[in-house]
């Protein structure tokens, strides 16, 4: 997973030198939908109907807030396509981990930091060391400069630790409708606080998005209440996977 987790972050930066930012969240935009494709074909996961078709407003509406802004560059649009599926891979693996051999947040970032830190050190000091001794060299304070990177660092800990905490509160695909959710928010937000002027194919972009978020947790918790009522009134379940059951414990017996 530390592997994938740096393949992500290399394919993310490297994507926005080819293409904006506005692009690239409409190729992201598809995370949640590959993050139930792969759990499907991948982990043979069964999905319920109305599952795959709350992901069709919620991707939709991110790349309506997007599609004004694209500029189109095939080597920026392969690193974005891959690190969204790197993403969902990552998003999977993690599900895997925190549900199927009930690891916790924390120590999920324990064990994964220091294999990523390995994987990507020698790189980076190959790339980038002169780039960083020059930009040290530049500074007035040295102490000043060091401080930057270790707030960048604290706040990578509790941006990684966050999303490990909300993959095992809930599932990998709900986490990626909650990063589409977040950028919708994000656009309106702008909007009512720093009057950042938005077209209305934005607007009706982000409200198609926030009600797909909302009926797919509506979904969610339809079938939470369906799989409650199997419980209770069978002591053996059907032979399908579902969504809302953790990726690698839910070994269900067939009839």
């Amino acid at each position: 997973m530390s592997f994938v987790f740096c393949i992500n972050i290399v394919l993310g930066n490297v994507s926005l030198r080819y293409i904006p930012v506005s692009f690239m969240q409409t190729i992201k935009s598809f995370t949640p939908a590959t993050t139930v494709f792969l759990q499907w074909l991948v982990w043979r996961k069964a999905f319920d109907t109305r599952i795959w078709w709350s992901l069709v407003p919620i991707v939709g509406g991110i790349l309506l807030t997007s599609v004004t802004e694209l500029s189109f560059n095939i080597f920026g649009f392969c690193a974005a396509f891959f690190g969204c599926l790197a993403t969902s891979t990552k998003t999977i693996l993690a599900e895997s981990l925190l549900h199927g051999y009930k690891f916790d947040s924390i120590n999920t970032v324990y064990y994964m930091a220091p294999f990523a830190t390995m994987i990507l050190a020698v790189p980076a000091l190959l790339l980038e060391g002169t780039g960083i001794l020059h930009w040290l060299e530049t500074q007035d304070s040295v102490y000043g400069s060091l401080s930057i990177i270790f707030g960048s660092g604290i706040v990578a800990f509790c941006l990684n630790f966050s999303i490990f905490y909300v993959i095992h509160s809930t599932t990998a695909v709900t986490f990626n409708v909650a990063g589409n959710m977040k950028v919708a928010v994000a656009i309106m937000v702008s909007w009512l606080i720093f009057r950042n002027p938005i077209s209305l194919l934005n607007a009706v972009g982000c409200a198609i998005t926030l009600l797909g978020c909302t009926f797919y947790g509506y979904v969610r918790h339809k079938l939470s209440q369906d799989v409650g009522k199997s419980i209770s009134e069978s002591p053996r379940m059907s032979g399908k996977r579902l969504e809302i059951l953790p990726l690698v414990t839910e070994k269900i017996d067939k009839n």
